[in-house]
């Protein structure tokens, strides 16, 4: 009798959208993900912020590009997250310092 092979679901991973802060190392990026939290006593709200650490294996991301994230198994001491995408791309300091002409 033979057995059939069923392929087993993973589950649905946490997927975040944050904003790169640091891309000096190679295959690795600092993603702050900002949130706005309501003071507990207060009622104002407060910004904070999460900063997580991001394997980019092709080195996609740089500073200031919006990007997606998803978690994943631990790769290093602080890396529990992979790249999924760029959402949006920062402008290059070559756009910035030269202006559209209108």
């Amino acid at each position: 009798m033979a057995e059939t092979t069923t392929t087993i679901e993973r589950t649905s991973r946490r997927t975040l959208t944050g904003v790169v802060t640091r891309d000096s190392n190679a295959q690795t990026r600092r993603v702050e993900i900002y949130r706005l939290e309501k003071h507990p006593r207060y009622g104002k709200y407060v910004k904070k912020r999460t900063v997580c650490y991001v394997h980019d294996p092709k080195n996609d991301s740089h500073m200031g590009d919006t990007v997606e994230i998803m978690e994943s198994r631990p790769l290093s001491k602080t890396k529990r997250w992979c790249l999924v995408r760029v959402v949006k791309r920062a402008p290059s300091a070559a756009e910035v310092a030269t202006p559209a002409k209108a």
